[in-house]
C-alpha cells in the first residue's frame, strides 16, 4: 500500500492521493475538502457540540479510523480554534504518507495558511505519544491497524474513515464496530461517509442506533451512529 501512490486534484480544487491498483482515493472525487466538511466535521464534531452545548465544557475527545493525508485532524483543529474548544484528537494508520508527499498537500493553503506548520508537525511528531500542536488541540497518532490497536480512551466522537468495504471489507464488520462502540462514551458518536446496508446492519448489531444524514456532493446519504 506504500507503492504506486499518487497525487490527485479534485473538484473542489483540493488534493487527494489515489491508490491506483487498489482501484481506491482517500476522498471524493468531488472534493476532498467539501468531502471532509461534511460527513466529519458538520455532521460530526459541528453536531456534537451543537447537541451538548449547555452541558458540554470539558474537552473533546475524538477518535479517527484512517489518518491518511492528515485532513480530517486539520479541519478539526481549524475548528478548536474558530469556536475555542479544547480537542484532544487520537488517530490510527498503518501506512503513514512521507513527508515529501505530505509537503505536496494543498490542504492548508485552501484552509488557512497559519496552520501550515501545524499540519506538517502532525506528520513530524513522535508516534503514540500525546503532544500539543496548539492550546486548543492535543494530538497523537498511533502506527497502528484498527484490528490490533487498543486504548484504555474513551471518546465522543468517532471519525470512521477506513476505505470503503470492497477495498478493506474486514473492517466494516459486526465485530469492528463493538469495538468502536466500546470506545465511546454514552451519547458519543461515530461518523462515516459509507451507508451501505451491510454496514448499518453491522452498526446496528454492535447496539448503534443509526440515522441517515444528507450526503456531500455525489452522495446521496452518510450514516451517523450514536450510543444511546
Amino acid at each position: 500500500m506504500k507503492d504506486n501512490r499518487t497525487i490527485q486534484i479534485t473538484e473542489d480544487g483540493s488534493h487527494t492521493i489515489a491508490i491506483p491498483e487498489m482501484n481506491v482515493a482517500y476522498h471524493s472525487k468531488h472534493g476532498a475538502i467539501q468531502e471532509s466538511m461534511h460527513v466529519f466535521i458538520k455532521s460530526g464534531l459541528i453536531y456534537f457540540i451543537d447537541k451538548n452545548k449547555l452541558l458540554f465544557n470539558q474537552t473533546i475527545k475524538i477518535f479517527e479510523v484512517g489518518f491518511g493525508t492528515g485532513l480530517n485532524a486539520l479541519l478539526s483543529l481549524h475548528e478548536a480554534i474558530q469556536l475555542n474548544k479544547k480537542i484532544y484528537y487520537q488517530t490510527i494508520e498503518p501506512y503513514p504518507l512521507s513527508i515529501e508527499e505530505i509537503k505536496q498537500l494543498n490542504y492548508p493553503c485552501l484552509i488557512n495558511k497559519d496552520l501550515e506548520k501545524n499540519f506538517l508537525a502532525m506528520y513530524k511528531c513522535a508516534w503514540n505519544k500525546a503532544v500539543a500542536l496548539h492550546p486548543l488541540f492535543s494530538f497523537q497518532k498511533n502506527k497502528a491497524g484498527l484490528l490490533e490497536f487498543e486504548t484504555e480512551e474513551k471518546f465522543h466522537i468517532i471519525y470512521f474513515d477506513a476505505f470503503d468495504p470492497n477495498a478493506q471489507p474486514e473492517l466494516w464488520t459486526e465485530t469492528v464496530f463493538k469495538k468502536m462502540f466500546a470506545l465511546l462514551e454514552t451519547n458519543g458518536i461515530l461518523v462515516t461517509y459509507c451507508s451501505k446496508g451491510i454496514v448499518r446492519r453491522a452498526m446496528q448489531a454492535a447496539g448503534f442506533s443509526i440515522e441517515k444524514v444528507k450526503g456531500p456532493k455525489g452522495k446521496r446519504e452518510i450514516v451517523r451512529a450514536k450510543k444511546n
